[in-house]
């Protein structure tokens, strides 16, 4: 479980294609203090800490990890938005993340706001039902506010922090983005089936 408050912006150190794809991620994190076994949200998809060093850690991912995401699009030397799992008495200054990417969106358009960035995505038409305005989405791992929505395409402001400690700052039109609807919106629209 995670919040969405990413804590580090790693980057992949070296990748290999095997029955999986395998990873190595640099990062800040004492690494001594991350057990084997840990999972670690990597552009919002929760991977497990398979081997570490000082500096960084493996893992590896699926292929139904990479078919879902935008994983699949990883290159060394790429920027990725890291939060380790959520402590029992940690602070929850995003919303309840589960590291389970839905699907992806669009980077569609760009603007800025002020010292904001204004950025509009596109949805696939199964999740946007889910993406209500006020409400909140986890993009690349970033749990963010939607301030309005237009059938599939949901818009947010990116602050000026967040655009320095995380990859938002490095995005451009036409990116594809790792997206996972709120939890609390996936189960509601559960219960109303059956109504």
């Amino acid at each position: 479980m995670f919040t969405g408050i990413i804590t580090d912006m790693g980057e992949i150190l070296e990748l290999e294609q095997r029955g999986d794809l395998r990873a190595r991620i640099g990062t800040a994190y004492d690494m001594a203090t991350v057990d084997m076994g840990a999972s670690i949200a990597s552009d919002g998809v929760c991977l497990t800490v398979i081997a570490k060093g000082d500096g960084w850690y493996d893992v590896e991912v699926s292929a139904e990890s990479v078919s879902k995401t935008n994983l699949g699009d990883w290159a060394v030397g790429r920027k990725v938005n890291l939060e380790r799992a959520l402590k029992v008495g940690d602070e929850l200054g995003g919303h309840i993340v589960s590291g389970h990417v839905d699907g992806v969106a669009h980077l569609v358009e760009m603007v800025e706001e002020g010292d904001s960035t204004r950025m509009v995505f596109e949805a696939p038409e199964a999740l946007a039902k889910f993406i209500a305005p006020k409400g909140s989405v986890t993009l690349n791992g970033t749990s963010l506010t939607v301030n309005e929505v237009d059938g599939c395409r949901f818009g947010i402001n990116v602050i000026p922090h967040t655009k320095e400690v995380t990859t938002w700052g490095r995005v451009a039109v036409g990116d594809v983005i790792n997206l996972e609807i709120d939890t609390m919106a996936r189960y509601v629209a559960r219960l109303r089936e059956f109504d």
